[in-house]
């Protein structure tokens, strides 16, 4: 074929296959439809939408939280542990971090479910199916302030919880509310130490008196000592009682919620000197037949 013979018949081809093209069935529905564009134009256009309309269909949910804020504020006692919660749906692949808020700087204390803090008291104590729990054990009054739980995800989602530690606090008293420091008996008379615990949010662990460094809760040794502790309405009230005073009673005398809190008061019983003669600045006496000491704990 010459070639002009062959430019007229590609002519021919070409207006043949426009005239076709609009009647070709759909490859998918199997309908005839009308194409006003060149059939290739609308095959490669309907792929195309197809696959993104998939890929909108098929992406991940958001992660999100599920505690309210009712809890972001959390309270704990001095010496107790604590669970700060953070209960996340449809995590994914995301990760989940805890962080400490100081000022303007993050301090973090776990990734994942690893620990990254250098103070052994934090770690990350998961809790099936979805609660990325912080655990501090040992809670002392530095760790208050604000900590973070953060999704991985651009930007982060950051749910916050804000810890008030509660420290315990412990007060020595006389029988009208004064406190004390040193106090003068005579010898024979009755000791009586009273030992007020409270600011404690929860239930009171044993209160323990000591002379010197000697356990009196279950001293048998001595005899004539006796502990009595009940519960108040924010901690305890214990009393101790000491019967027939002699000079190796006197010493110091410590009353103190576990390792938490303590208050400590200087007894002195006295042989045939006035007590009166011997108070100091807040000293005080007591009736010779009766010494009460009294340890508020707040």
């Amino acid at each position: 074929m010459t070639p002009s013979g062959l430019l007229i018949f590609s002519s021919l081809l070409t207006r043949t296959l426009c005239v076709i093209a609009p009647q070709i069935p759909d490859f998918k529905i199997g309908d005839r439809k009308v194409i006003n564009t060149p059939f290739w134009h609308e095959v490669f256009t309907e792929v195309y939408e197809e696959q993104e309309e998939e890929a909108t269909t098929t992406s991940e949910p958001l992660p999100f939280f599920e505690d309210d804020a009712s809890t972001n504020n959390v309270t704990a006692q001095m010496g107790s542990r604590v669970h700060l919660h953070c209960r996340v749906h449809d995590l994914g692949e995301k990760t989940i971090s805890w962080v400490k808020r100081r000022g303007e700087d993050l301090h973090l204390l776990s990734f994942g479910r690893h620990t990254y803090s250098a103070d052994s008291r934090y770690s990350l104590a998961f809790e099936h199916p979805n609660d990325w729990r912080l655990l501090i054990q040992y809670v002392s009054e530095r760790d208050e302030g604000y900590y973070e739980c953060q999704i991985s995800t651009h930007p982060p989602l950051v749910r916050r919880v804000h810890l008030t530690v509660v420290v315990p606090k412990v007060e020595i008293i006389d029988e009208r509310g004064r406190p004390l420091h040193d106090k003068f008996y005579k010898e024979g008379s009755i000791i009586e130490l009273r030992c007020i615990v409270s600011e404690v949010p929860q239930p009171a662990r044993q209160v323990s008196w000591k002379h010197g460094g000697r356990l009196l809760n279950y001293d048998t040794k001595r005899g004539g000592v006796s502990v009595k502790t009940e519960a108040t309405s924010n901690g305890a009230l214990s009393r101790l009682y000491i019967a027939n005073a002699v000079r190796n009673d006197s010493g110091n005398y410590t009353c103190s919620l576990a390792d938490v809190a303590a208050s400590a008061v200087s007894v002195h019983v006295l042989r045939g000197e006035n007590p009166l003669a011997m108070q100091r600045g807040g000293a005080s006496v007591l009736h010779p037949t009766l010494v009460l000491l009294s340890c508020y704990v707040s």
